[in-house]
């Protein structure tokens, strides 16, 4: 099951964390995989994964960036198959103390780079009449905040699964599905900011008691990655330990 073999994947920020624990999932059932990240940190970390897998220096928030990347993948490897929208960055300030530049570093990656990317990538999809669209949300854009993030962070996430179920509508005809997965708190280092205090408040909201694991939120993208899943498309999946329960 789940098998990746022959396919060729992109995901974003994929130097660390969610992104790095796809990527590894992805390799291990057979992919090729570019790691795209705006950290030259991505190039080694892609190496040691192997001779499959290549890492491409890239600010998904700048379109001229994410053309150069998708082109450079596709000069490599002829084909793109999967996308993973998973670059982000967190925003907790409360709305009246929110700038103007945070509001639109936050929503310039957290949703309008998922633009950039699907963007760059679709017409390739369309070619080989094959795709899988994921993007890696939040359920802070189905409950408004609440843990970390706050109205900035909560606003992209919810445009994000808005527009990967527009995806889904338009693009099924062509193949291509496009669905979300929802982490609640993930065991990365976006967490280092919680005090010990507010990290057992927060986990005593979590009915199984505890954060997710980077490798539990990748083991619904290799399922939504694979033929397993070809069948749903336009579904939100949260991977937040029944905090959501919707």
């Amino acid at each position: 099951m789940f098998d990746l073999r022959g396919r060729t994947a992109i995901v974003t920020g994929a130097g660390r964390g969610i992104g790095y624990a796809i990527a590894t999932a992805f390799v291990e059932h057979g992919a090729q995989v570019a790691l795209l990240d705006r950290d030259a940190a991505v190039v080694p970390a892609a190496e040691r994964l192997g001779d499959r897998v290549q890492g491409v220096v890239a600010d998904v928030a700048i379109a001229a960036e994410v053309d150069t990347a998708v082109n450079h993948v596709l000069h490599q490897w002829g084909r793109i198959d999967i996308l993973v929208n998973n670059a982000a960055v967190l925003s907790s300030a409360p709305f009246l103390d929110l700038t103007p530049a945070e509001w639109e570093r936050t929503l310039a990656v957290n949703l309008t780079a998922i633009y950039h990317t699907c963007r760059a990538v679709v017409p390739a999809m369309i070619a080989t009449g094959y795709g899988r669209l994921i993007t890696i949300a939040s359920v802070a854009g189905k409950r408004g905040g609440g843990i970390l993030g706050s109205a900035a962070y909560s606003a992209a996430k919810a445009g994000a699964i808005g527009l990967t179920k527009a995806l889904a509508r338009e693009l099924a005809p062509h193949g291509i599905t496009a669905n979300t997965i929802c982490p609640g708190p993930v065991e990365t280092t976006l967490l280092s900011v919680m005090t010990p205090e507010l990290r057992e408040r927060a986990q005593r909201l979590i009915p199984l008691g505890r954060f997710a694991l980077p490798a539990e939120v990748a083991a619904a993208a290799l399922f939504l990655a694979s033929t397993e899943a070809s069948f749903i498309t336009g579904e939100t999946i949260d991977v937040d330990g029944g905090l959501t329960m919707d």
